[in-house]
């Protein structure tokens, strides 16, 4: 059965913007092991990477029900399975996590579904 659903964007230029202009930002949205990932990345990926984790907690917190500020950036973690692909490593949901991350030139989109 589905808990919720929920779905954010973020534009990648507002991603490296505070990259350039407020590198404090990065650890209050990633993890330690986030951040291990994001550091051995290239510019153009960690911008990639950033934008995709921001987005996945944010929709993470709408499926939730709470929103950001009950739940906090560290509260998550979104890291990589074998393959490559985005799972959910730390969440306080103790059902099934779905989660996608896709990118444009532009903009970084991420969902996320619960289901008991």
């Amino acid at each position: 059965m589905i808990k919720g659903i929920g779905i954010d964007a973020v534009e990648l230029v507002r991603i490296k913007n505070i990259i350039e202009q407020k590198p404090k930002f990065i650890p209050r949205i990633l993890t330690k092991a986030e951040l291990a990932i994001f550091q051995d990345l290239t510019v153009k990926r960690q911008i990639e990477f950033l934008g995709g984790r921001y987005a996945c907690k944010e929709a993470f917190s709408k499926a939730w029900g709470t929103g950001i500020g009950k739940l906090g950036f560290q509260d998550l973690e979104i890291l990589t399975d074998r393959s490559g692909a985005p799972m959910v490593t730390r969440s306080p949901f103790t059902g099934k996590v779905f989660v996608t991350i896709t990118h444009t030139d532009t903009i970084a989109f991420a969902q996320i579904i619960l289901e008991e």
